[in-house]
């Protein structure tokens, strides 16, 4: 990962209290090597329209802003409740609701909710750019409520989740990813495996069989079978930061509907995944929604 700028509360609170500070901190994030025109593709000092928040390009006199075609691309909300909205998501492990930033940002729950899903999905974004490899431990597990007499264990009706998290030379736990998938099969697990897992890692699971097919897949399954009682410290990290993910869900989140679970998910994941970088992860989150996709509130209910 890229070296961001560490910034504490303290120094967040000085720098960004207007909107001027934000809107250059974040032009200077996005172009910092130079206005780049989003149109023509030419690199060139822009005109700076100040009366309208918009520079021109000098040469297909294109108009944009420092928030068009990120995140906040079309946001009515002001740049100093965004660049908030993402500390409070990035510093607080345990999450921040909806209801927490309208309260603490002073603006409409629909406000609010959306933000914090704009925010969720760059950072799914961001994380998606990154695959697990070396020694990787993965496992399935199964989030949300039941229907009554459903079966218990792999037979539930509850939402399967894969997790996969990659471990250093000294089995110390690496870098997270979490999907949420249509059942715990080897198509499943194989198409987990493509797109979050380097081919030729060495995978450690439960024994169940359909990781097998991963075998096929380019990727090397372990032969340890878990058994707690012959080696507790087999997929101990994994069983945790699972333990751990549902607890942030349910404790933070209450009623959360299966549509928005991977949402959900991948902040956790990112979070963790940054847990070394904590003073510098309002920079990485601010990077990581100037740089996402834009898309509206109507793709999140629709």
């Amino acid at each position: 990962m890229a070296q961001q700028e560490a910034m504490d509360l303290m120094e967040f609170m000085r720098r960004f209290g207007t909107e001027d500070a934000c809107r250059e901190y974040l032009y200077k994030m996005r172009w910092s090597e130079g206005f780049l025109c989003p149109k023509c593709g030419v690199k060139d000092e822009p005109y700076n329209i100040k009366a309208r928040n918009k520079f021109q390009c000098r040469h297909c006199t294109h108009q944009t802003s420092v928030t068009a075609g990120t995140i906040m691309d079309k946001s009515r909300t002001s740049l100093t409740k965004w660049f908030l909205a993402m500390y409070l998501m990035g510093q607080d492990k345990r999450g921040c609701s909806a209801l927490k930033l309208k309260r603490e940002l002073n603006i409409a729950y629909d406000t609010a909710w959306t933000m914090s899903h704009k925010i969720r999905k760059a950072m799914g974004e961001r994380d998606n750019l990154y695959l697990l490899s070396g020694a990787v431990e993965i496992d399935d597990s199964f989030f949300g409520g039941a229907h009554e007499g459903s079966k218990r264990g792999r037979g539930t009706d509850k939402t399967p989740v894969v997790f996969g998290l990659s471990l250093d030379e000294k089995g110390r736990p690496g870098y997270l990813r979490a999907k949420v998938c249509p059942s715990v099969n080897g198509d499943a697990l194989a198409a987990f495996a493509k797109e979050c897992i380097e081919p030729g890692s060495l995978l450690r699971s439960d024994g169940l069989p359909a990781y097998n097919k991963l075998a096929k897949e380019g990727f090397l399954p372990e032969a340890e079978v878990f058994n707690l009682k012959e080696n507790p410290e087999h997929l101990k990290w994994l069983h945790t930061l699972i333990s751990n993910a549902k607890s942030f869900i349910s404790g933070t989140y209450h009623g959360l509907d299966d549509i928005h679970l991977q949402a959900f998910l991948d902040e956790f994941c990112y979070r963790f995944n940054r847990r070394y970088w904590l003073d510098q992860i309002f920079a990485r989150t601010l990077l990581a929604c100037a740089l996402a996709r834009p898309f509206t509130r109507y793709a999140l209910i629709g």
